[in-house]
């Protein structure tokens, strides 16, 4: 019992746990999960691209982003990954790793060997089912990154980017509507959403100033959360937590 409350409690079973409501059976497989633990310090990749036969990682802590290096050497993040998310998932799927991962943080992470997950998956179908619900909902928000960078103004894409990441860490215990612990620099938001430093510092100036939004020493504080809602035409029903879906 100890165990199957303690992984109730993990980031990865708050996250499923939004899609399915998980048994102890359920939990004791995803705990299986959870055995190779492996701490990485910010800045050592974990996950590079272009290499093949890498293990997949759940992050358990910390933060850590996904990028990709273009020819010229330049790089793109596209997205950043917290706890109870997955690390390189499509690396033990692909024949090589189409992106690299990086730790913004240090991080625990646990080492996931794709014979881990088949074996998880025949074992626990609707586990299985609960994975997938979590990669469909990850594509959903890269979905939503490129309307982020092609449609709303810098103001209206950070305020938009700043409000998923919240509901997000609310979903694992990490966020509330008041605000979150942020270890995001200027510099990886301006990489993230395609602005330069110096714009990402003036729109976060203009958000404080508005007295909608304060992103100040790594916390975000919803100064005003419904109007910063209104301003960013901020709908999350695309993140898919309201509930359950699966009893």
């Amino acid at each position: 019992m100890g165990i199957v409350h303690n992984i109730k409690n993990m980031p990865l079973a708050r996250k499923l746990g939004a899609f399915v409501a998980l048994s102890e059976i359920e939990h004791t497989v995803l705990e299986g999960l959870h055995k190779r633990r492996r701490t990485f310090c910010a800045g050592r990749d974990l996950v590079h691209q272009g290499q093949s036969g890498q293990a997949a990682y759940i992050l358990v802590s910390g933060w850590a982003c996904s990028y990709k290096i273009l020819m010229n050497g330049h790089r793109q993040i596209v997205d950043f990954q917290i706890p109870g998310d997955f690390l390189g998932l499509r690396s033990v799927l692909l024949k090589l790793s189409d992106h690299s991962v990086e730790p913004i943080s240090d991080i625990e992470v646990t080492e996931v060997n794709v014979s881990d997950l088949l074996e998880a998956f025949a074992e626990t179908p609707r586990l299985a089912a609960a994975v997938l619900w979590a990669v469909s909902r990850d594509e959903a928000m890269v979905v939503e990154h490129l309307v982020d960078i092609g449609r709303r103004n810098a103001a209206e894409r950070m305020a938009h980017f700043l409000l998923e990441l919240g509901a997000r860490l609310s979903l694992v215990g990490l966020g509330s509507k008041a605000g979150y612990a942020c270890p995001l620099s200027q510099y990886l938001l301006a990489d993230a959403l395609g602005l330069s430093s110096i714009h990402v510092n003036r729109v976060l100036r203009k958000l404080r100033e508005t007295g909608m939004l304060t992103f100040r020493e790594g916390y975000v504080a919803f100064d005003n959360y419904e109007q910063l809602i209104e301003f960013a035409e901020f709908d999350p029903v695309y993140l898919d937590q309201a509930g359950p879906l699966l009893p």
